[in-house]
């Protein structure tokens, strides 16, 4: 296991469970003409490999008239989600794995709790048959890589000559502020701009699109591919949002490459190639 990952401890079951995966048998949640295609550009699936954390996220008060952040539940979304990311890593590091694609990344909030909420990451390890020209598959940190990508888009990322280096993500936690009783008044039967909540999300979304930058900067990648940004409400009523930006960082294998003309054209969503 590499240094990032030696301290991340795995139950019993899930130790149980990879060694069966070493011994040749692999599970995939990938559909078929995902796994033929990821196999076609030298990859082959070595395991589903899953990260969870269930995690209590604290209370915050906003001021009822302020745009604010709302920074511990900030720091609460993305630790939770870095602990599932991080332990579903940790498997695909168990398993040799090279990287990591489709993975999904779901929130659960639990009736068993108040403020309880499973965070998971769920995805198909993999393995290349060759080292690619770089020399490694992994990324600066020596971790399998990680995509949301399709295995359609990951097949497309590989032909033309680009590697995910990682899952990048980036959250902010706001809280709108309320409008006065005779502003909401005054804004009856007129259109007008709110420039206070434009403000306020505007604002949301570009801590998180930096926050998610930041972390593609760490990786040394050249770009963000499939980018989402995303409004998660969750259960802190309508004046507070989770405003999450998520994407895969990639990076190409060799400079001075040439994207060359695909050898097989994608299959229909509905049947095989054509």
């Amino acid at each position: 296991m590499t240094d990032s990952l030696s301290n991340v401890s795995l139950p019993e079951e899930a130790r149980a469970r990879l060694a069966e995966g070493r011994k040749g048998l692999f599970t995939s949640d990938l559909s078929v003409n995902e796994f033929l295609l990821v196999k076609q550009v030298g990859f082959r699936p070595v395991g589903l490999v899953l990260g969870s954390s269930v995690y209590h996220v604290g209370i915050q008060a906003g001021r009822w008239s302020k745009n604010m952040e709302m920074d511990k539940l900030s720091q609460a979304m993305y630790h939770a989600r870095e602990l599932a990311m991080t332990r579903m890593e940790a498997e695909a590091d168990a398993l040799g794995a090279d990287g990591i694609v489709g993975v999904r990344l779901e929130i659960e909030f639990k009736e068993y709790g108040n403020d309880l909420a499973e965070f998971i990451a769920v995805g198909t390890a993999v393995t290349a048959d060759e080292p690619p020209a770089t020399g490694k598959w992994r990324n600066n940190k020596g971790l399998p890589f990680t995509s949301d990508l399709s295995g359609q888009d990951f097949w497309t990322l590989i032909q033309s000559g680009y590697v995910p280096q990682g899952m990048v993500m980036g959250t902010c936690v706001y809280h709108i502020a309320h409008q006065g009783m005779m502003t909401s008044l005054g804004n009856i039967g007129a259109n007008t701009e709110i420039t206070q909540f434009t403000e306020a999300l505007y604002d949301a979304r570009e801590l998180a699109m930096g926050r998610m930058q930041a972390e593609a900067e760490a990786l040394n990648a050249e770009g963000i591919v499939g980018v989402q940004l995303l409004s998660l409400p969750h259960r802190w009523g309508g004046h507070t949002t989770e405003f999450f930006a998520i994407g895969s960082a990639v990076r190409s294998l060799r400079h001075d490459h040439v994207i060359a003309t695909p050898s097989l054209v994608l299959p229909l969503t509905d049947g095989g190639p054509r």
